[in-house]
């Protein structure tokens, strides 16, 4: 079996340079490879992960590597990887098999070469490695004491695996982890989907009619990003606990099917399939965008806007002109992927340090305990607080400790109003 396949091997170079960039603004993780590199807890350990293939990425499978672990990496998006760090992560000894552009058959053989591998404990960002294993690989299930799911899609799929009893491992949910999901999704969704739209199409956000689908963590992200850069946001809601926070948040709320004909920008983040359909894309104005920011490319209807177009071309990178019928055009982002990471380079280093870490220690944690029943886990308290204490420090941020009167205090009911 070929240890690794990648687009180019000589652009490590360049990889190593953008790798070395990354660390640089992921403190958290330094401080964790520097214990584990002394502790060795991933000896005699295989990883198996599909992960985006970044620079961030890289700098997390270096803390694996120097934990002990054997390592291997595939993509878990067709468009997400990038090539030279791809390179610089071979080079390094991790057996990877990614490279931007794969068609979806090449998607699934390379993370079928990680299930080669036999992993001992998973890494997922999205649970197309946990789901294939459970449904194409189930011979190495016996040897898998537990795994991490990164993203908000891959822990419902796992969730849902989980109440139909298909689940056969542990897995730690990292995107539940407060550390994870109140600034990876938030700040750096917010950022980054922002960023991709902007290399995308170069467009002026300011006066624009921005409409977000979905008011999760990620949906507030962007809503709030896009205010800030002057647009006129709209939200989208389903949930109306999320719609009602939208609206005291300051933001215009409607269906969607209002929305679609005074919007200028769509983005989903919702999770869900077939958010955009035909019936909406009939009513958008000509030269509105669709962009897309949730992990699977299934929340615009592509095959709806296929069947409207006369025409279509690339008008530019990650920028695809369809021509309706009636002459109107509608422009597609990264082929409806997630735009953050097609169009440009993901969340900033400094949000993925804390994702990073809490897979980091996730891993440690799983790999140092007994195998756990099969369901899906909260990363525990000790964890998601270590991470926020060393993130903290990294900043130069120092904050109180209770005194032993608050904290009794706090653990009495005897004293009330006096």
């Amino acid at each position: 079996m070929e240890s690794y396949r990648v687009k180019d091997e000589s652009l490590a170079e360049s990889g190593y340079l953008q790798i070395e960039w990354a660390s640089k603004h992921m403190p958290v993780l330094k401080k964790i490879k520097e214990r584990l590199s002394r502790e060795k807890p991933f000896r005699d350990i295989v990883i198996g992960a599909c992960l985006h293939v970044t620079k961030e990425t890289a700098v997390l499978m270096d803390v694996l590597l120097a934990g002990g672990a054997e390592v291997a990496l595939c993509g878990s998006n067709p468009l997400s990887t990038q090539d030279d760090v791809a390179a610089a992560l071979v080079d390094m000894g991790v057996h990877v098999y990614a490279w931007r552009g794969q068609t979806t058959d090449e998607y699934y053989w390379c993370i079928e070469r990680v299930i080669d591998y036999r992993p001992m404990i998973t890494l997922d960002d999205g649970a197309d490695l946990v789901s294939t294993i459970h449904s194409k690989r189930s011979e190495v299930l016996s040897g898998v004491k537990g795994g991490t799911e990164e993203t908000t899609t891959g822990v419902l799929r796992l969730r849902a695996m989980e109440r139909k009893g298909a689940l056969k491992y542990a897995i730690i949910a990292v995107n539940d982890a407060y550390t994870k999901y109140l600034f990876d999704n938030r700040y750096g969704t917010g950022q980054s989907t922002i960023d991709g739209i902007l290399r995308a199409t170069n467009i002026l956000l300011a006066g624009k009619t921005f409409v977000v689908c979905g008011y999760g963590w990620c949906g507030r992200g962007i809503a709030t990003r896009a205010r800030g850069m002057g647009a006129n946001v709209i939200v989208t809601e389903v949930n109306p606990l999320r719609a009602l926070e939208a609206v005291m948040d300051g933001f215009r709320v409607m269906p969607i099917n209002e929305a679609a004909a005074i919007g200028d920008i769509f983005v989903t983040a919702t999770g869900d399939i077939n958010v955009i359909r035909g019936e909406h894309m009939l009513k958008m104005k000509n030269g509105a965008i669709l962009a897309n920011s949730g992990h699977f490319n299934v929340e615009i209807n592509i095959g709806d806007l296929e069947i409207l177009a006369a025409s279509t071309r690339v008008i530019r990178p990650n920028l695809k002109e369809y021509t309706l019928k009636d002459g109107r055009r509608l422009y597609l982002l990264a082929e409806g992927r997630l735009v953050n990471l097609a169009s440009a380079e993901g969340h900033p280093s400094e949000v993925m340090d804390m994702s990073f870490a809490n897979q980091a220690l996730s891993v440690e944690y799983i790999a140092k305990n007994e195998k756990l029943p099969p369901k899906v886990y909260s990363v525990p308290r000790e964890i998601d607080e270590t991470v926020a204490r060393l993130k903290l420090e990294s900043m130069g941020v120092k904050i109180d400790s209770l005194t032993e009167e608050q904290e009794k205090y706090l653990s009495t009911w005897e004293i009330g109003t006096t």
